[in-house]
């Protein structure tokens, strides 16, 4: 069977491609010219070269496909590069899902985040607006929320690895955040970080199944931790001993609205505040219905953080 991938050259996107072959489906992916060595296994793909932004492009890697994965997410915009929520959240996902429907692709389904609502972050509002898009189609859909994702990044963008290059290994304390003027929950807002291989089988378990039609899935590890707790195995993990003192948000978010535009800032403001408003969920029936055993978050699980 042959699926059309968008967003196969990320972090997530290349374990989702690895499972989709592991598990025999011919994978057709949409790649941007001088990308495709970002491919897992390029040898085992159709590649179409494009942009998601190109309908043309968008039907070539869908031709005689029998499903479509959109994975198409950015963490962080950059506006003057065309790079914006906006534009691969929504507008490309809503050409790709318009593309699908034309070409009576009907099996769809969508990343999304864990977290989306309408009244949130440009972040978490694209996401929503996309899943209301998909929802209001004829298409077989399925839409997974995932947590904190991580794994080992291979070269690309994950979680654990950015903390630890960007707190961690700097010589600094660990910051705590908290709101209000008092530090007594400093830290303590809480996650639910699960395996990428785990997210990436989901989807592939997904494709056949029609039982998972028309269901929004949200995915978590097996155990929640708080951001104190985080920073503490992630060090450990690093081979380092890290200091924390509390952090109040306020002053960091101020620095982030001056400074969003810059790459080098570690965080945004929008960023920060989805953190703080914590991102778990309870996953145990979804493991349970698709036979997936979780990976948990550990130590000894996320040891590619040691240099």
């Amino acid at each position: 069977m042959k699926i059309a991938v968008f967003g196969a050259t990320g972090f997530i996107g290349s374990y989702i491609l690895d499972s989709l072959i592991e598990k025999g489906y011919e994978p057709s992916v949409l790649v941007r010219k001088g990308s495709e060595n970002k491919l897992s296994q390029p040898d085992k793909c159709t590649i179409v070269t494009g942009n998601v932004k190109d309908e043309n492009s968008i039907s070539e890697t869908m031709a005689n496909a029998e499903g479509v994965i959109y994975n198409i997410g950015i963490i962080r915009q950059v506006p003057h590069q065309g790079i914006t929520f906006d534009e691969l959240h929504l507008q490309s996902a809503k050409r790709t899902i318009d593309t699908a429907l034309q070409l009576n692709v009907k099996r769809f389904i969508l990343m999304s985040a864990n977290g989306v609502t309408p009244h949130g972050t440009e972040y978490q509002k694209t996401k929503y607006l996309s899943e209301k898009y998909l929802k209001k189609t004829k298409l077989d859909w399925t839409i997974f929320r995932p947590s904190l994702v991580f794994g080992p990044p291979r070269g690309k963008i994950e979680f654990c690895t950015q903390l630890r290059d960007d707190l961690i290994d700097i010589p600094l304390p660990a910051p705590l955040f908290y709101t209000g003027l008092l530090p007594f929950h400093a830290g303590q807002f809480k996650m639910s970080p699960i395996h990428v291989k785990n997210v990436a089988d989901f989807f592939t378990h997904s494709i056949s199944d029609s039982s998972t039609f028309g269901e929004c899935y949200h995915l978590g590890g097996p155990d929640d931790f708080t951001w104190k707790e985080l920073i503490s195995i992630i060090a450990k993990a690093s081979g380092k001993k890290k200091l924390k003192i509390p952090a109040p948000a306020f002053i960091i978010k101020s620095f982030a609205s001056l400074l969003d535009g810059f790459s080098w800032f570690p965080i945004t403001g929008d960023q920060l505040s989805m953190l703080m408003a914590g991102n778990t969920c309870d996953s145990e029936q979804a493991f349970r219905k698709f036979g997936i055993e979780p990976i948990p978050f550990s130590e000894t699980n996320i040891s590619y953080l040691y240099k």
